[in-house]
């Protein structure tokens, strides 16, 4: 087990613990951190900031405005309901439109007015929150993806993550949804990480769950070499983050 780690360190993999101590704690101060743990807060920054972010339909803080949930997804049947101090992709229920008075998620299980009303009151009590605090439950426009990823997406979105290093992009990865991710571009509960060449904007090298793979698991679609579209304008989009928060190790999706 040693001998792995020290080859992996030799060939320049930084492990979590080295991220953590050398990056993420040197260079962020933690008076910066409620500007990125809490949603709401980034979301705010963002559109002072003239940084483009999906449309938030309703915020809901108390178990009274539960009440309100009905008549929101029904004006809004495509919508993203989620924790705002949520981590790892956990709580985010994705609704993709209406069939009669049920909602539809992105596997094609439907849901009642009920099911959605009990999923946002699990928000509110810290289920899916950082340290199990009460949280808020954003219900937000659901972003519609690029031509370019129909063809590698499985029953959902894709996202991009680009790591700013005191201001400057230094790393990206696309993440894509597929089967056992149940439609969530989250690598921890099954989706895919593809690198993309930071200076070029065109995919390398895919893995799923610590598996370097060629394809698509779900479509067998080749992941290497798909040009990102908006390549640099997203460069640029990422690295305004390093100023408008002030953190040296930025994750920015």
């Amino acid at each position: 087990m040693l001998n792995r780690i020290l080859a992996m360190r030799d060939a320049g993999i930084l492990g979590i613990n080295a991220r953590n101590r050398d990056f993420v704690m040197k260079h962020n101060p933690r008076s910066g951190y409620p500007l990125v743990d809490d949603k709401l807060q980034s979301k705010k920054l963002a559109q002072q900031a003239g940084i483009a972010v999906p449309e938030l339909y309703a915020a809901i803080h108390t178990n009274h405005e539960l009440q309100n949930i009905p008549a929101i997804i029904h004006q809004f049947p495509s919508c993203v309901i989620k924790p705002a101090h949520g981590s790892g992709g956990n709580g985010i229920l994705v609704l993709t439109g209406k069939r009669k008075n049920r909602f539809t998620k992105a596997n094609g299980l439907t849901l009642d007015e009920a099911d959605v009303e009990f999923h946002a009151s699990n928000i509110l009590s810290g289920v899916f929150s950082l340290g199990s605090v009460p949280d808020t439950a954003m219900i937000e426009y659901r972003v519609q993806q690029d031509p370019v990823f129909e063809a590698i997406c499985y029953q959902g979105v894709p996202d991009i993550r680009v790591l700013v290093y005191r201001g400057i992009p230094a790393m990206a990865m696309l993440r894509l949804p597929t089967r056992n991710s149940d439609g969530k571009a989250n690598l921890h509960q099954g989706a895919i990480g593809v690198g993309i060449d930071i200076a070029g904007g065109k995919t390398t090298h895919a893995v799923q769950q610590n598996r370097q793979i060629d394809e698509h698991p779900d479509l067998g679609i080749e992941l290497g070499g798909i040009e990102v579209p908006g390549w640099r304008t997203l460069l640029k989009l990422a690295a305004g983050c390093y100023e408008l928060t002030g953190l040296g190790y930025l994750g920015v999706d």
